[in-house]
């Protein structure tokens, strides 16, 4: 069979996650411009306010993930994504036109609306479209171009004004939407919905004319036949002590991947250059900071099906602590005496570079992959929105309390507590969280029963 189609399929999808990645980089280049500036916009944005208009992204993604679940079944997951260009482009007009802070909040909400349901179609329609022996790369390219549209924004943020990256980041939607519509729909919601003709059509674009379709397709109707026949309400699903096992497990990387303090470091790195005064202006530093997320990221897809889940999160969460520490103790030291800490300008930008890249090997793309391993069919849709709405409200939380975090516990206190946070991460991986690599769905079913093999 043919790989090249599901690659071009799996790329076009992970399109929408570059735009969902513009959206998160965007706050960046902007509270330069906007609130150290005063430019940009014809009226003045304060600190607090630009802050909910970061974290107003993260409201309306955490809206979104129970119901685009429910619609990705209801009319599939391709129109899903190409409906979804509709948002993407209302909320960037919106941004480009606000004349007031209320319409920064609401084109950033709808913005967020339109990433998270990204978030969560765009793995779903991967998963579904791949072959076995692909499916973790092609998986780990959602993760990959969302830290690649970060860049992109950061880059361009480097050179332009905010008016015009917001116009760039508004005609990117219009390009996924224009290559994506010649993709094929996924086979699995095509035989979920009696539609074999097209289910066939779809399989053979994805793995060439000359591929045998029989076997795949007759895995597929079987896989459909048994979800049908075990159609159990979702409370019941979740009753199941498996399901609420693996729900645990979910959420609680979840929560470590968030309040390790990723958004922090990211929303605030412009800042953490300036302050550690590098001599590198913060817009190299942005864009440094993010060619390394991509470099990072990319190794992770690489490796992640060879090493294993378990232990790029073990590494990843052990070198956060000690990288968030030592932030810490270079601003509390900065704090009680500006001169101590003037050949130690370097700290900082050294632990947030391993900081960077180790999130991006192990607790960046991870938990994300993991929440589509470790539940069951019938339950996976519900299971892994609730995981994406979690995820996307304590984005919010942190974004939202850094600032007020700052001032009650001072910078250094900040970093301190994301560092123990971490620690008690590595914890909850090593005692909790199974090992997944090159098991199959029932297998990892099986041993999260406590049926060990």
């Amino acid at each position: 069979s043919k790989k090249l189609p599901q690659y071009v399929a799996a790329l076009a999808a992970a399109g929408g996650a570059f735009a969902a990645g513009t959206v998160l980089g965007w706050t960046s280049p902007a509270q330069t411009e906007i609130v150290d500036n005063g430019s940009g916009y014809d009226f003045p944005v304060s600190d607090n306010q630009f802050s909910w208009v970061g974290s107003a992204m993260n409201l309306g993604a955490a809206t979104v993930c129970i119901p685009i679940g429910i619609l990705i079944n209801m009319i599939g997951r391709k129109w899903t994504m190409m409906m979804l260009v509709l948002p993407f482009i209302l909320g960037w007009v919106l941004l480009i036109t606000a004349t007031n802070v209320g319409m920064m909040y609401a084109s950033r909400y709808i913005l967020g609306i339109a990433g998270g349901a990204f978030c969560v179609t765009a793995p779903m329609y991967t998963g579904e479209i791949a072959q076995k022996d692909i499916r973790g790369t092609l998986g780990s390219f959602f993760q990959l171009m969302i830290t690649i549209g970060i860049l992109f924004v950061y880059a361009i943020g480097a050179g332009l004004e905010i008016f015009w990256v917001s116009v760039v980041c508004g005609i990117l939607p219009l390009i996924f939407g224009a290559i994506f519509f010649f993709m094929p729909e996924s086979p699995t919601y095509l035989v979920s919905k009696d539609r074999s003709e097209s289910a066939v059509k779809s399989i053979q674009w994805l793995r060439g004319k000359e591929y045998d379709y029989e076997p795949e397709l007759a895995e597929l109707r079987e896989t459909d036949r048994e979800i049908r026949d075990n159609k159990v309400n979702v409370w019941a699903a979740l009753n199941r002590p498996v399901t609420r096992k693996a729900l645990a497990i979910s959420l609680g990387l979840m929560f470590f991947q968030q309040l390790c303090g990723i958004n922090a470091v990211i929303f605030y790195s412009s800042r953490i250059f300036k302050e550690a005064n590098t001599g590198i202006g913060p817009r190299w530093a942005t864009i440094l900071i993010g060619i390394m997320q991509v470099v990072a990221t990319f190794v992770s897809t690489l490796v992640v099906d060879k090493l294993g889940r378990r232990i790029l999160l073990l590494a990843s969460g052990a070198a956060m602590a000690v990288a968030t520490t030592a932030i810490g103790v270079y601003f509390y030291l900065q704090g009680q005496d500006e001169a101590q800490v003037e050949n130690l300008g370097w700290l900082p930008v050294a632990s947030l570079c391993i900081f960077i890249i180790m999130f991006s090997l192990g607790f960046g793309p991870v938990p994300w992959l993991m929440m589509g391993e470790l539940f069951a069919t019938d339950i996976k849709g519900f299971a892994g929105s609730l995981a994406g709405t979690s995820n996307w409200l304590l984005a919010f939380v942190v974004t939202k309390t850094f600032d007020d975090l700052n001032k009650a516990l001072g910078i250094g206190g900040t970093f301190w507590l994301f560092a123990g946070l971490t620690v008690v991460g590595v914890f909850f991986v090593f005692f909790a969280v199974p090992e997944t690599k090159g098991k199959s769905l029932n297998e990892i079913q099986q041993e999260l029963a406590g049926k060990r093999s």
